[in-house]
């Protein structure tokens, strides 16, 4: 009945059939009630044989369903964004850092001088950087890899610098900074993933300073930013903490903290 054609040659068949008399649709008629009443008695033999069977074999039944169900439902739960989707710019961006991870090894930028910091803005938010140790050389080569891919896409996608405020972190300076309180940090000698060069806290540089303060709305937004390709770098970001940390990122690995630091 879709089609024009087939429908045009059903139309002449029935008004053919009318111009012969009603003989051959009375025939039609029966032949199709007919048709209809076996297939119905048929179908009811059918369901009752199929309800008895369930019934005998409650557990070969379910079985049968799970394995019919179960690959269904693993994969609504599992759905995620389609691989060869390319307009799709999350996945480009995977793409994008894996072939940076698995590239040459990216050269840490040159060190900044000691002056910016000792600025009044770093001083007030973090009194005690000047003596922070930011040795590139400290750090765990895999975390020193993927931080300096952070780096490298917070430049050349929002022109963002980014400057390390603290990377490794001794044992003895994680208990000096666990005494100063609760705000600074919660963690004391060992059970930080500073003390085993998997962990760095970070800011941006701009017109020669660093900028710390997420009170400056350039900044947090970079903050953002920054949290974004830390994850998806496979690093931990300080900024979904309760206690929020927003230039903090470490590698985590189990079995590292609580012992002992380099």
């Amino acid at each position: 009945m879709v089609f024009p054609a087939s429908r045009a040659r059903l139309m002449s068949t029935l008004w053919g059939a009318v111009g012969s008399g009603w003989a051959p649709l009375a025939r039609c008629g029966g032949w199709l009630a007919t048709a209809s009443s076996r297939l119905l008695r048929g179908g009811g033999r059918r369901l009752g044989g199929f309800g008895q069977f369930v019934a005998q074999h409650p557990l070969l039944v379910a079985g049968a369903l799970s394995m019919v169900v179960a690959p269904s439902l693993v994969a609504l739960v599992l759905r995620g964004p389609a691989i060869f989707d390319f307009a799709d710019d999350t996945v480009m961006a995977d793409r994008q850092i894996a072939v940076l991870l698995e590239g040459e090894q990216l050269v840490p930028p040159p060190a900044l001088p000691p002056e910016v910091f000792t600025t009044r803005e770093v001083e007030m938010v973090r009194p005690d950087v000047v003596f922070a140790s930011r040795n590139w050389d400290l750090l765990d080569q895999e975390f020193t890899q993927r931080l300096l891919v952070v780096f490298k896409l917070m430049k050349e996608r929002h022109g963002y610098d980014m400057a390390l405020i603290e990377g490794y972190r001794s044992p003895e300076r994680q208990a000096k900074l666990q005494e100063q309180g609760s705000h600074v940090t919660q963690v004391g000698a060992n059970m930080s993933y500073h003390q085993h060069g998997l962990a760095a806290d970070s800011a941006f540089f701009r017109d020669g300073k660093v900028v710390i303060s997420e009170r400056d709305p350039w900044a947090m937004r970079g903050y953002e930013l920054y949290g974004e390709i830390a994850e998806q770098v496979g690093l931990t970001w300080g900024g979904n903490w309760k206690m929020q940390d927003y230039g903090h990122v470490e590698l985590r690995r189990p079995g590292v903290l609580g012992k002992a630091g380099r």
